[in-house]
This record gives structure tokens, C-alpha cells and sequence, in this order.
């Protein structure tokens, strides 16, 4: 049987954003998940896929640690009977095309969900390094890429990476488990913002935005953060910190949401003020569900919006129009349904789980023909 190697950073992240694209491919592969275990293997096991542990770290654990890994990855590589290697996430994909250049291998796909600061030109001698470390995988010429969103492709063609690129928008909803519901009749309008804790999604944006338009919405309104506080980011915002920040309860913070689901059933408006991505999971599945989208007008973002359509699409830090826009659904039942279910359109059009699956399988087989 063919062979299929899906390298990720971490285990739940397999689990959040491939583990339908895994299973899908069960038909035609063996398929093996490389990541961190922190504590998923049994359940990755248990759905029929291999697992085999690589401690990969999100935040910079030192050379010989860094070392350590890309040469555990250097040997299943050379092990494995020349598998697709299917690399996700920006550590996965640098340390994964290298070990594929030197164990020889050319079936490789490298899944891009965001460049975020990886590519950037500022910082000291570490970030200059770890930047020429990054276009150097990168430009592996039996790479392909998966993008998810026009920006990124643009910016890996001005890099003059000529390699094939693939635009597949997002890691997809499940149409059926994320089915639009119309808004309940309840006693606050809700708005809700689902992202990890962290200063570049916007968080800060969204707290003071909420807090400019107290005097008007305050009483008919409660805004809800969702999502834990990432103790590893440079950028996170720490619980201390942010619990500083709120104003319970009329914005309140759920941390860490199991049934985002419901979460989103139970919303009025879905925000997210992200500074950059690659495309948010938050937002499509928000579309899916039939809600009105307010995000920025950045890489990533603006492909879950068409303007005064679905949502609103603001500047990247403008606090003053990010208040004005959820005041303005806020105060307007009419244009939230409406807008509703234009995002339900747009999620059917172009954010399937099905599209996406099928999406990738067909880039496995070309890559590795029967």
C-alpha cells in the first residue's frame, strides 16, 4: 500500500484542522501522523492511523534540540519506502523539506496556514538566521504548496519560488455538524471572538472596542472571548493580564471552549480583529453557521468577507471603526440575518470539508500516480 506521512507540530492540531483529510486518504495510504505527543496519540490511534512521536517545540528550544529533531526526521525519511510527505504548519514544513533534500525525497507538499513573522526582515542576528533557514526549505524544488489565500501565493511568487501552488481555502467545515441557525431569542445580543490569547489576534483591538461602546450597548449586549491564554507565543497575553483587561460581565473570557459549535449557534456576531492569517478556522466555521463576520482587512481575513455583503472588513488596529461596525450590527436585527445568511452562502461555495478533502487527494495521487 502507498504511503503518506502528515508532519505536524502538535497532536491536537491534527486533530482540529486534518483529521478528516487523514482519514479520507485511509482509502489509498498508509498513513502516518509525525508530531508531538501531548497526550492525543491513543486517540489518533484509535481512528486506524500510525503515529510516531518527534518532540517538536513551537517556541526556540536551542540548536541541539532543533538538531535532534530534523535528523529524527532525516531517518524516517530515508526509512519510510518513499512515502508523500505532507508537511503543515511553518516548523513542520522547514524542518520537514530539508530532511526530505536530504533523504532524496521529491514527493513532498508543504501545507502553508500562515507565514506570520517567519519571512520578516526585522529582529537580530536569530531572526536573520532563522529567515534564511525558512526560504532556504522553501525553495526545495520538488516542493509544492498548499496556500490559503491569494497573498500568500503572490508573496511566495515575489520570493521567485516557482515550485506548483495550490490555493485550497482553509482546512474546511463540516456543512452538516456546522449547519446555520437562525438567532435565538435571548436577552443580550452576543458577540463572540474565538482565537487564542494572543496581542496579533487582535484581542487587545477587541476588549477596547467593546468598552468604546459601553454607554451605548451596554445593557443589550455582552461580548465573550474564547480561547486560551499561549504561554509560548511571544506575543500571548498572559491571564493575569488579560483578566486586567475585561469587564465582567459585560465582556466576559470562556478560556479554552470544547463545543465551539454551540458557541458560535449561541452568537450574534462573529469578530476577529487578527493582525495577519492564513485563513481563520473561527470565521468559516462562524459563516457556516449563518453569522455576520466583522474581520480585518488583511491576508487571511478578507477571504471570509465580501464588504457590507456578509460583514465588514476594518483596518488592522483601527479600534474606533472595529466599535463603530459591531455597534452598528449590534443595534440592527434585520442586517445581522441578513448578513447571516450570506455568510452561510459564501461557507457553501467555497469552505466544504468535502471540497477540501477532495482537494488534497488529488494532489496526493498526482504526486503519486497508480
Amino acid at each position: 500500500m502507498k504511503e503518506l506521512y502528515i508532519v505536524v507540530n502538535v497532536d491536537h492540531f491534527l486533530l482540529s484542522h486534518r483529521l478528516p483529510v487523514a482519514l479520507a486518504a485511509t482509502k489509498d495510504y498508509r498513513v502516518t501522523i509525525v508530531t508531538k505527543d501531548t497526550g492525543h496519540r491513543k486517540e489518533i490511534e484509535s481512528y486506524g492511523l500510525n503515529f510516531i512521536d518527534i518532540p517538536f517545540e513551537r517556541a526556540n528550544a536551542g540548536i541541539l534540540h532543533e538538531l535532534k529533531c530534523l535528523f529524527k526526521l532525516y531517518k524516517i525519511y530515508r526509512k519510510a519506502p518513499d512515502p508523500v510527505l505532507h508537511h503543515v504548519t511553518m516548523k513542520a514544513i522547514v524542518f520537514g523539506s530539508i530532511a526530505a533534500r536530504l533523504a532524496g525525497r521529491k514527493k513532498v507538499v508543504n501545507a502553508v496556514s500562515g507565514f506570520g513573522q517567519s519571512l520578516e526582515q526585522t529582529g537580530g542576528f536569530k531572526s536573520k538566521v532563522a529567515r534564511k533557514a525558512v526560504l532556504f526549505s522553501l525553495k526545495y524544488r520538488n516542493n509544492r504548496f498548499i496556500l490559503q489565500n491569494q497573498d500568500d501565493i503572490r508573496l511566495l511568487e515575489s520570493l521567485g519560488i516557482t515550485s506548483a501552488k495550490f490555493l485550497i481555502k482553509g482546512s474546511g467545515v463540516d456543512l452538516n455538524e456546522f449547519s446555520c441557525h437562525p438567532e435565538t431569542v435571548k436577552e443580550k445580543v452576543r458577540v463572540v471572538m474565538c482565537a487564542r490569547m494572543v496581542t496579533t489576534k487582535g484581542v487587545v483591538e477587541f476588549i477596547n472596542a467593546a468598552k468604546k461602546i459601553k454607554p451605548f450597548v451596554g445593557e443589550k449586549t455582552e461580548f465573550i472571548l474564547a480561547g486560551t491564554c499561549d504561554t509560548v507565543n511571544p506575543n500571548g497575553i498572559q491571564e493575569e493580564e488579560l483578566r486586567k483587561m475585561l469587564d465582567d460581565p459585560y465582556i466576559k473570557w470562556l478560556g479554552h471552549v470544547k463545543d465551539v459549535n454551540k458557541l458560535l449557534r449561541d452568537s450574534d456576531i462573529v469578530v476577529l480583529p487578527s493582525y495577519r492569517e492564513g485563513l481563520p478556522k473561527s470565521l468559516i466555521e462562524g459563516c457556516a453557521v449563518g453569522r455576520p463576520i466583522i474581520t480585518t482587512n488583511t491576508t487571511g481575513c478578507r477571504e471570509c468577507v465580501i464588504e457590507d455583503h456578509n460583514g465588514y472588513l476594518v483596518p488592522v488596529r483601527d479600534v474606533d471603526l472595529l466599535a463603530d461596525r459591531m455597534r452598528e450590527l449590534i443595534e440592527d436585527k434585520d442586517k445581522r440575518a441578513q448578513f447571516g445568511r450570506n455568510s452561510r452562502v459564501l461557507a457553501e461555495k467555497q469552505f466544504s470539508i468535502e471540497d477540501v478533502i477532495e482537494a488534497h487527494l488529488k494532489i496526493y495521487h498526482e504526486m503519486d500516480p497508480d
